[in-house]
């Protein structure tokens, strides 16, 4: 069974059980500061599992586009992937463990016909804060699931959320593969790692309320939230050894042996996935840059030209190569097919900018090399080294190599130390992005993203109709807005957009919100943004007479509740692209 096959059949098993089938997000999270990229099929369902309505209805399925970076370093063995789709049925107040747990197995063994002694599962070992999962546990064993073959583990293993310091969270089961292969010890468990148990399936049962004083609070509304994950269950189908002999992958590891004149089973891997991983991010407008997503794109297009040159493939390839990924995948993607051009040319530019890169770090290297040769010394010092990656963006491994070319030492252990400790500062950093958000619904997110309603018709009247939303961030105390606009907006037409807003905040417009159909919602004069992130039915947020938009909220009553409107500051975001910070003074 193919990728896209089982995808399809995932979806209208869904269907056939009254799930409303809803179209994947975008990469990017709209209006959510919690993570850089969509982590999980969950993550944009967020505002509904935390109580908004959702227009298809209670029971929801769909696929996910999602993109990971936390094992980015791990990738180029036979199971880690920074890209993959997460398939993943949802239950907003309507069905519970015993439904989702009866489903799940079902699909699994009649619809997938895997032997039902090929599968275990984990459940919530419980501990003070909440109960042992038995629910779970007994549910699993009335399907026919021996009690030999359930776990029970703590939060760690068993436990999701909430999505911030407070909210939403509960127990989950998670179901595994058994590969066959031998215990690696008497005490072998789905969670020891060791390759025998492999995890397909999580389904997390959103039973509490964790209070900001820190107790667990039964839910009245309690929802189910379901992810399996598509490569790892396809090649498990298939009976392959790992993701990357599946059809997503093979072609292009196929090429990448054919072209390459220094074999290399990790470094085809790295390409196949970092590549693939490029060619959907800029496909949903990401852009390489210095910051955030544009920052982790330039590093993925930069680590598989790295790998192309280590493989000993002409860099000039990487088109040609780009071209046959995207071919690969146009049936899962069709979008990537009227993209194609400009992806191709996105990757060409960062190559060329990235060669030049390597240029520089090499005559770099020239002058520490020429000066240690006048001192008679023979050993380049770890910081120098270091720095060429953090000044230049010179990749150590290289510097390793052109040391060892001309005679030099050099400590490798030493350099890798400094460059963990970089990568650790850089990932705490990163963590940061977990505090606030509509992960954390709230007053001031709730304001901060009706303001952007109103920022973005005001742009629309001052810039132009040309104006639409590429993105925006929001936190507890300010707005983030990216709007495609050829050039920097001038203080008079910020002034005007800031006018403008306020206008609208002191006119104390009401918010109304409607269900419709997407086409009654194009004919009513919305404005759509990301549409292709929509199912047919939408809601619609009219604020007075002023805004119209396709989205999915929450917002405020009334514009009197945002306060004063301040415009902070305006730059460049990407080509074509600006950005717009912004506060609200209430």
């Amino acid at each position: 069974m193919k990728a896209i096959e089982l995808r399809n059949k995932y979806l209208n098993y869904f269907k056939s059980k009254g799930h409303t089938i809803i179209p994947s997000s975008p990469l990017v999270p709209e209006n959510d500061p919690s993570v850089l990229f969509t982590t999980a099929g969950m993550h944009p369902l967020v505002p509904y599992l935390l109580g908004e309505t959702h227009p298809g209805g209670k029971r929801l399925t769909d696929y996910q586009k999602c993109l990971r970076t936390d094992d980015i370093e791990e990738v180029g063995d036979t199971g880690h992937l920074t890209y993959f789709e997460m398939m993943g049925n949802w239950s907003l107040g309507d069905y519970f463990k015993q439904e989702s747990i009866n489903m799940s197995y079902e699909f699994l063994t009649k619809e997938l016909g895997i032997p039902s002694e090929k599968i275990s599962v984990t459940c919530f070992a419980g501990d003070g804060d909440c109960p042992r999962d038995d629910e779970a546990a007994d549910i699993w064993k009335s399907v026919g699931i021996p009690k030999t073959r359930i776990y029970f583990f703590g939060k760690k293993e068993n436990w999701w959320g909430p999505a911030g310091t407070h909210g939403p969270c509960g127990p989950d089961t998670e179901i595994f593969y058994d590969t066959g292969k031998e215990k690696c010890c008497p005490d072998c468990n789905p969670s020891c790692g060791c390759g025998k148990y492999l995890e397909i399936w999580n389904n997390v049962f959103m039973q509490y309320n964790k209070t900001e004083d820190g107790k667990y609070v039964e839910l009245k509304q309690k929802n189910v939230d379901t992810g399996l994950g598509l490569e790892r269950t396809t090649f498990i189908l298939q009976g392959k050894e790992n993701v990357f002999e599946i059809e997503v992958f093979k072609p292009i590891i196929d090429k990448l042996n054919s072209l390459a004149t220094n074999k290399n089973d990790a470094s085809c891997r790295i390409i196949a996935d970092h590549l693939r991983a490029s060619i959907m991010l800029i496909s949903d407008s990401v852009r390489p840059s210095n910051i955030e997503q544009g920052y982790i794109l330039r590093r993925l297009i930069r680590r598989v030209i790295r790998h192309l040159r280590k493989l000993g493939i002409d860099t000039e390839e990487l088109r040609n190569i780009a071209k046959l990924n995207i071919d690969t995948i146009k049936d899962m993607y069709p979008e990537l097919v009227e993209k194609q051009n400009e992806i191709l040319d996105i990757l060409d530019a960062e190559k060329n900018k990235f060669i030049k890169t390597l240029e520089n770090g090499e005559r770099e290297f020239e002058k520490i090399a020429n000066k240690l040769k006048a001192q008679g010394l023979d050993t380049i010092d770890s910081v120098s080294a270091f720095k060429l990656y953090e000044t230049y963006g010179f990749p150590i491994e290289i510097t390793e190599e052109l040391a060892k070319e001309q005679g030099f030492k050099i400590n490798s252990e030493e350099v890798q130390k400094l460059y963990k400790e970089h990568q650790e500062k850089s990932r705490l950093g990163a963590e940061q992005k977990f505090k606030g958000g509509l992960a954390e619904k709230n007053e001031e997110t709730i304001c901060y993203h009706t303001a952007t309603h109103l920022l973005h018709k005001a742009l629309r009247i001052v810039l132009g109709d040309h104006v639409a939303q590429k993105g925006s961030n929001i936190t507890t105390e300010r707005l983030r807005f990216d709007f495609s606009h050829p050039q920097k907006v001038t203080p008079e037409e910020l002034k005007r957009v800031e006018e403008i807003v306020n206008e609208q905040i002191q006119r104390d417009l009401k918010v109304v919100c409607e269900e419709m159909s997407l086409e009654e919602a194009k004919q009513s004069g919305a404005i759509g943004l990301f549409e292709n992130k929509y199912g047919d039915k939408v809601k619609v947020y009219t604020i007075g007479d002023f805004s119209k938009e396709i989205c999915g909220g929450p917002h405020v009553e009334h514009t009197a509740e945002l306060g004063k409107f301040v415009i902070k500051k305006e730059e460049a975001s990407s080509a074509g692209v600006r950005r717009i910070k912004a506060v609200l003074i209430r």
